[in-house]
């Protein structure tokens, strides 16, 4: 789908290139951020997200240059736990919620519609309303699963740190981020645009991150840390098990 996958990109994209090591020395979370070079900053907040258990995460706008308004409004932990959805505007929108071993979607007609247009309508009859539940591991539905596991994040940006040169990081003035005072860190290069948020009170997290430039444009926006995900799964009268059905010849996802 392409909506999941444009997900991780705006989430784990945008935070591994905003938020790479230098490789030099890391300053104390204790130390006053408003004092701090751009470097020092961003590595703080890099290691913040790093050690996050779970979190919410809210990302929109156009990440693949297709130029559609995409939004995803997830919680998500460390275990794979989530609940959530993406909207992808006149292309449908998905609910979301997985649970250990299990996992519940609700797409609705215009998804059924645009992204299976060959035997897309039966299982949106099937359904009928309800979440389609099947098992986190089907290879079928592994770009829900990898979206909703914080650990898909923590590893992308891990693995980015000091592979990639970021260019020169720019400090900005002290600004407000959802009612959260933060401090922009900026990077532009090649006609790109990165800008992290981060969180000038408290632990050095991450509250905004932007993209920007010619082809693309999107936020994500981070709160909600170490906030466990709700437990609540969709009842039995509102969920039908498709395990079976996603063997056949036609994906749903």
């Amino acid at each position: 789908m392409s909506g999941h996958r444009w997900a991780a990109r705006a989430a784990a994209g945008a935070a591994a290139v905003a938020l790479t090591v230098t490789g030099g020395a890391v300053a104390q979370a204790d130390d006053d951020i408003d004092s701090l070079a751009a470097e020092e900053i961003v590595d703080l907040s890099r290691d913040a997200l790093l050690d996050v258990r779970s979190l919410h995460l809210s990302a929109r706008g156009s990440i693949d240059g297709s130029g559609a308004d995409v939004s995803l409004d997830l919680t998500l932990d460390r275990e794979g736990n989530c609940t959530g959805g993406i909207d992808m505007g006149g292309d449908g929108s998905v609910e979301i919620v997985k649970r250990g071993d299990d996992v519940w979607l609700k797409p609705d007609a215009a998804f059924w519609e645009r992204h299976v247009p060959i035997g897309g309508s039966t299982f949106d009859a099937i359904l009928d309303g309800r979440y389609m539940k099947a098992s986190a591991d089907h290879p079928r539905l592994l770009g829900v699963t990898e979206v909703c596991d914080l650990d898909t994040f923590r590893e992308l940006i891990a693995d980015n740190a000091g592979t990639a040169d970021r260019g020169t990081l720019t400090k900005g003035e002290r600004t407000e981020v959802n009612g959260t005072p933060a401090v922009p860190v900026t990077r532009v290069e090649d006609g790109e645009r990165l800008t992290a948020y981060v969180a000038a009170e408290g632990t050095p997290y991450p509250v905004r991150i932007t993209v920007r430039d010619a082809g693309e444009e999107g936020t994500v926006d981070f709160s909600g840390f170490d906030r466990p995900v709700p437990t609540a799964t969709p009842p039995a009268d509102e969920t039908v098990d498709v395990t079976a059905l996603l063997g056949r010849s036609v994906s749903p996802l």
